[in-house]
């Protein structure tokens, strides 16, 4: 593939590298608006967290030959990918909760919602 599309083999490395971190930050975020979705807690969310590290530290050892087992990039994997899923949790409860309740709440970010005065 060298010269075809890229001109060197680094760039197609940066270029995947870009791809599975948007993929893996996509489906953490899709996968905490569906736990929201379903009106579970918090909890689910940091479970699925931890299932989509270790996809996510596969893809690293398959595509770019890094270590599978390692704790410490497997603790930075989670916490990013934590974060994007608590995004998208909070995100998706903020807006069920204003859409659902119109009477008591009202939006004060994308993120939060505040009682109705």
């Amino acid at each position: 593939m060298q010269g075809l599309f890229f001109e060197s083999d680094t760039t197609v490395r940066l270029v995947l590298r870009f791809l599975v971190l948007l993929l893996g930050f996509w489906t953490a975020w899709r996968s905490g608006r569906a736990v929201a979705e379903n009106w579970q807690g918090y909890g689910t969310v940091v479970v699925y967290a931890f299932g989509l590290g270790i996809a996510m530290r596969f893809l690293h050892y398959s595509l770019f030959g890094g270590p599978f087992i390692s704790p410490f990039f497997y603790l930075v994997d989670v916490v990013l990918l934590l974060a994007f899923a608590m995004a998208g949790f909070q995100a998706r409860r903020a807006t069920q909760m204003v859409d659902n309740y119109y009477w008591l709440y009202e939006r004060t970010s994308y993120l939060s919602w505040k009682k109705k005065d």
